[in-house]
């Protein structure tokens, strides 16, 4: 599995979800936004028009989302969670004693977990660039934004079995 910065590793399941959302937003999503927008500025004075401002930053809302999703979608690597060996890699749920206190959460993309309520942390955060590659048993410590030097101690790695 890729750890190039570029690449997200997405499962089907998350591609085909963020495929759909992509979708939906180019086509129906621009199409309603467009139609608020128009609807507002019929009500005349564009200054003062709270329905004509809001429908635009709506509008602006949903391109950044189209245009995150087009990139996302065109770099991510498609594949089946990583079977665990006991190694901490992106698409693994870990169990780890961070600062004292043991918490579990998936390494890897956002995108992966979806409606989870799975906490998620990136690869190049500092917690998951600290603790990628290691094993059950290592401890770290990384530094945290704001400087704080914090201990971490991986208890667990296991296999991402979706939401």
């Amino acid at each position: 599995m890729a750890q190039d910065a570029t690449v997200t590793w997405l499962t089907q399941e998350a591609y085909d979800r963020l495929a759909g959302e992509l979708e939906q937003l180019s086509t129906t999503g621009r199409e309603e936004i467009a139609k608020r927008i128009e609807s507002a500025r019929e009500e005349g004075d564009l200054k003062e028009n709270g329905g004509y401002h809001a429908a635009k930053d709506e509008q602006g809302k949903i391109e950044a989302r189209i245009r995150q999703l087009k990139e996302l979608l065109r770099t991510a690597e498609v594949a089946d969670a990583p079977e665990s060996t006991g190694v901490v890699e992106a698409g693994t749920v870990i169990t780890a004693v961070i600062a004292g206190d043991e918490e579990t959460f998936l390494i890897g993309s956002r995108e992966i977990a979806g409606d989870s309520e799975l906490d998620v942390w990136s690869t190049q955060s500092p917690l998951g660039a600290a603790i990628l590659g290691l094993k059950v048993g290592d401890k770290t410590s990384y530094t945290a934004p704001n400087g704080r030097e914090i201990a971490v101690e991986v208890t667990g790695v296991e296999t991402w079995a979706g939401q």
